[in-house]
Formats: structure tokens, sequence, C-alpha cells
């Protein structure tokens, strides 16, 4: 995976609550078992009509807004567990989504994927949108190893929290297997000294 340290990006907005893993990526669009592709369905619903041709008004057709970080109501990733919906905000190019709740497994796919949650109080999410409303230039930077998102011209920060091994892994670009190889020394020093 691609390791996260610090981002610094412009925002994309998506104010709404309670967005389910089927909005973000329509099941009929889970055929394939590989990773690529699925950013061209991200929101498909939402984002074209059923011709295929893009609905003006929602926030991934509007040119004034992009960025590697989406923004986006609570409850973000709720409804089925499944992992393709991370996959399509991957696919997309989001490496950050900021919300002041995920679901469970939502949360623990995107982290498994190299997306990073970010959860932030209600009032600092809508400081966000806010913010985003007025310049859609907003800098956003999220500072993975001090736990911290900040709105760069407005001095406004908050921490966030996040799962020790996790942090490791996102940090360091590690899936489950990395970790594991990057203790291999570790492990046959362990071996050695206790091995039987």
């Amino acid at each position: 995976m691609r390791k996260f340290t610090t981002l610094v990006s412009r925002a994309v907005p998506l104010p709404v609550e309670n967005i389910d893993t089927d909005q973000i990526v329509p099941a009929r669009f889970l055929k394939a078992t590989t990773r690529e592709g699925f950013g061209e369905n991200l929101f498909r619903d939402w984002r074209y009509h059923p011709d295929g041709t893009p609905k003006a008004d929602f926030v991934l057709n509007n040119p004034l807004y992009k960025g590697e970080i989406l923004v986006t109501g609570k409850n973000f990733g709720c409804g089925s567990s499944r992992e393709h919906a991370a996959w399509a905000l991957a696919d997309y190019g989001f490496r950050a989504v900021v919300s002041s709740f995920f679901a469970d497994i939502f949360k623990n796919n995107a982290l498994n994927n190299g997306i990073l949650p970010v959860v932030v109080t209600d009032e600092f999410l809508k400081k966000i949108f806010a913010a985003i409303e007025a310049d859609p230039q907003t800098l956003i930077e999220i500072n993975l190893a001090q736990q911290t998102i900040t709105l760069l011209a407005h001095s406004l920060q908050e921490s966030f929290d996040i799962n020790p091994y996790k942090k490791t892994c996102l940090l360091n670009g590690y899936d489950d297997i990395d970790y594991l190889l990057s203790l291999k020394t570790e492990i046959e020093t362990y071996e050695q000294l206790h091995g039987k």
C-alpha cells in the first residue's frame, strides 16, 4: 500500500448523512474481484442519469471541487459490509474521508485499503463544510503521525483517534502480511532464544 504520512489537499464536500455502501457503489457493479475500475462507478446513481450522462448538480461533477479528501455527513458507510465501497473511493483518488461517524465495517475496510477515515466532532465537521462553501480552494492538512486535522487558512485544528496497529500500517504502507514480514528479524531472534 501507499504510505500515508501527511496529506494536504482540497476537499470534496458531500454533506449527506447515512450514506450507505450501496450508494457508494451500487450492487450491480460488484462483479469484479480485483480493486481496479470501481472509481468510475463511485456514487454512480447520484453522479449519472440512467443514460450515462453526468448530473450537473452532483458534487463530483462540479469542477469547483477537487481533492483527495472526501468530507461527508454523519454515519458514512452504513449498510452492507462490501469492501468494494473502499475500493471505489481509493480508485477514484480519495486518500481520506472525514465524517463525524463511520460504520465500523466500512471504517475497517477503508483502513485495510489505505484510506484514512478521520472522525471529527459534529461542530468541527460543520466548520469544515462552512470553510469549503466559502472557498472551494480551502486546504485541509491531515497529519497521521500527530493525529490532527487542520483547516490551514483558519488555523482550526482537531485531534482524531486511530487504532495504533492500523496507524503503524498506514504510516509504513503495510498490509497485514507486510506488517508480519517487517517483524521477521524479531521473530527469528525470539525463535533462536526460545526455540526447542
